[in-house]
């Protein structure tokens, strides 16, 4: 790792990707110590509030319960791409996540990781691929009397066996690729709903008489509710305007209004 004063191709650099990447990031690129990049932003650019909530987002997952284990999962690097994601989601839904869609997050970026995973796979199998066939080449090239067929048919074979595991591959990345667009619909959706309710939920007296008076479906059902609401009214008013003997043995009725007082005569 450097020492020493920052040079003037570093300081540009860190000045440049200060607002898209962490003082980590940065440290890292520059093979630098990270407090000092940090130390370097914070004297000479400041931190922006939303870097300042990012990096809260940032300590903060890393004191849940779930993060031991995905230190266990994911190797350095993924971990580092896992917090990058998970803050700039978070932060995007501007703080206001439950822990189903906490979760659904954590899924996503899982998913993310899997894909990126599968990508590097892909590519470390072409490299193969093209070394394998460059030596098949070079082993043809040579005249037929000298030519080793057995270590040509092995690295055909070897050709043929990564080719097949590229289409597995390819298969797998697809398949990553639509549950995260489901899981992303999903957590969009609950979202939407969530928010609906709670905009819903501010509705004021004059918008509702305007519904009630422009939505015939929503004016049936509140007159339906309505009359529900007067029929359970009805049957409770009959049923405690009738005698009733308490537990010290007197007879009484428990709603007494003019409507409902009874004569002497009266069961």
């Amino acid at each position: 790792m450097k020492k020493g004063r920052f040079s003037k191709d570093e300081m540009e650099f860190i000045e440049a990707k200060a607002e898209v990447l962490s003082p980590e990031q940065i440290a890292s690129h520059l093979d630098r110590d990270p407090d000092s990049v940090k130390e370097w932003i914070g004297k000479n650019i400041g931190f922006s509030n939303k870097q300042k909530k990012e990096a809260l987002v940032a300590n903060e997952l890393k004191e849940k319960p779930y993060y031991r284990e995905l230190d266990k999962q994911f190797t350095p690097e993924e971990l580092e791409m896992f917090e990058f994601h998970f803050k700039k989601m978070w932060s995007q839904f501007k703080d206001d996540v439950f822990h189903t869609e906490e979760m659904q997050i954590i899924d996503t970026i899982k998913l993310e990781i899997l894909m990126n995973r599968i990508l590097k796979s892909q590519h470390e199998s072409q490299t193969q691929i093209q070394t394998f066939a460059t030596l098949v080449s070079q082993e043809k090239a040579v005249d037929k009397d000298q030519r080793d067929m057995d270590y040509i048919m092995q690295l055909e074979r070897q050709i043929a066996v990564l080719r097949a595991g590229l289409e597995t591959l390819s298969k797998d990345y697809k398949d990553l690729q639509a549950r995260k667009a489901t899981m992303l619909k999903d957590l969009k959706g609950t979202r939407e709903q969530r928010i609906k309710a709670i905009e819903d939920s501010k509705q004021t007296f004059a918008s509702l008489v305007k519904q009630i008076a422009t939505d015939e479906t929503f004016r049936t059902g509140i007159g339906i509710e309505m009359e529900k609401m007067r029929l359970a009214m009805e049957n409770e008013k009959e049923r405690l305007s009738e005698y009733t003997t308490y537990e010290d043995g007197k007879v009484d009725q428990p709603f007494l209004t003019p409507e409902t007082l009874k004569g002497e005569d009266d069961d």
